[in-house]
């Protein structure tokens, strides 16, 4: 299966169960996407340590 084929199908599945629309998917990181599905599937997802935490809370301050 080619690369294009594969993205394709995947941003479909990701549409279908998690209402993205195609720009959300393709913005997304691969740990964004794999950490989205583990939630969906029930599976435990260690929460953010400190670091991460500091660069969203830059990336996206309360302002």
């Amino acid at each position: 299966m080619r690369f294009a084929d594969a993205a394709g199908r995947l941003a479909g599945q990701a549409g279908v169960a998690l209402g993205w629309a195609p720009a959300a998917f393709w913005q997304a990181t691969p740990a964004e996407l794999l950490a989205l599905v583990r939630a969906l599937r029930g599976d435990e997802v260690a929460p953010p340590d400190g670091a991460t935490m500091a660069r969203l809370m830059e990336a996206f301050p309360d302002g």
